[in-house]
């Protein structure tokens, strides 16, 4: 952590009158919205607001006395079991389900931002990106005077846990690769590669919900979990049939929602990754660990400045399914 610290420090000096250079960015002004929060079936509202340069994205507890602040940082998860949680265990304090707005974050290129959240968890909304992304498109996005940076893989690492894999190797720009495979005929295996040219992400992923088999919600009821759970915000097999009457969003909407989920997961690296991500059966607690395992090998990686030619590195079919 110390080699991305100075390094953000040195660069921040570089000047941005390089036309190649990509600025940092942040919000034009503070907005909010109001949503059910997936497991505590609780009404919570969040707030957007802008931040300097450098800032990066913190979480602002503001429901607590203290308003402790709690950067998205992969260092400062504390549970990966059904999502991505930010938090302090000692204290009993956590932020849950953070991936869905992280991954709208980073798909819009925002880099500083502080979010003010009244309660432990983010609202789920429709279970996807898209309404974050609403946000952020009706605020505007405004330009900083500091040269954004990237983590540029340097050499291939790659961690295992009980069968799901994830691997993270030099590229120009940032792609996922992705495969999943479930014996519900619903999803069977589906695989996808997208390479996150400007704009991709909202147009191909950001719509893709959540998702999860009736027995496993309503065993998370039984313990108390997902109380906030419906058929407006997730979508919900039984057996090898979708419930939602309206069906699906895209055909292979389930492995484009585990794109977007590894997309904020890995935004939790506290900059863009610059590199090729491929995975399977990846999930919160092998994204954290690929973080991990990347970061804590300073040979692996180097902070450099983000250039314009990594936004636009494909320009036909940035988007590759199979199912």
């Amino acid at each position: 952590m110390n080699k991305i610290t100075d390094l953000s420090a040195a660069f921040a000096q570089t000047s941005v009158s390089d036309n190649d250079i990509v600025c940092q960015r942040t919000l034009k002004a503070s907005i909010g919205c109001a949503g059910v929060g997936l497991h505590s079936g609780q009404k919570i509202r969040i707030t957007l607001h802008p931040a300097e340069i450098d800032h990066g994205i913190v979480f602002r507890r503001t429901d607590l006395a203290e308003q402790p602040l709690y950067p998205a940082r992969y260092d400062g998860v504390i549970d990966t079991r059904l999502c991505t949680c930010l938090g302090d265990a000692s204290k009993g304090i956590k932020i849950g389900t953070i991936e869905h707005l992280m991954a709208a974050l980073a798909g819009a290129r925002i880099d500083n931002v502080l979010i003010d959240i009244d309660a432990d968890e983010v609202p789920v909304m429709d279970g996807s990106s898209a309404p974050f992304n609403f946000l952020i498109d009706c605020v505007g996005i405004e330009e900083q005077d500091a040269p954004r940076q990237v983590i540029e893989v340097l050499k291939s690492v790659e961690v295992d846990y009980n069968g799901c894999t994830a691997r993270i190797e030099p590229g120009n720009g940032f792609e996922v690769d992705f495969e999943i495979d479930f014996a519900s005929k619903a999803i069977a295996n589906q695989r996808m590669s997208v390479k996150f040219d400007d704009g991709v992400f909202v147009a191909n992923i950001s719509r893709a919900r959540t998702f999860g088999f009736l027995h496993e919600v309503e065993a998370m009821r039984s313990a108390g979990l997902a109380r906030g759970g419906s058929l407006d915000n997730a979508v919900v097999l039984s057996g090898d049939e979708v419930m939602n009457e309206e069906g699906l969003r895209y055909e292979d909407e389930f492995v484009r929602h585990k794109i977007l989920d590894a997309l904020g997961d890995l935004y939790t690296a506290g900059m863009q990754l610059q590199g090729k991500v491929t995975a399977y059966k990846s999930g919160h607690h092998v994204n954290n660990l690929l973080l991990k395992a990347l970061l804590s090998d300073e040979s692996a990686y180097q902070v450099v400045p983000m250039r314009k030619s990594a936004l636009y590195a494909v320009n036909d079919a940035p988007v590759l399914a199979t199912a």
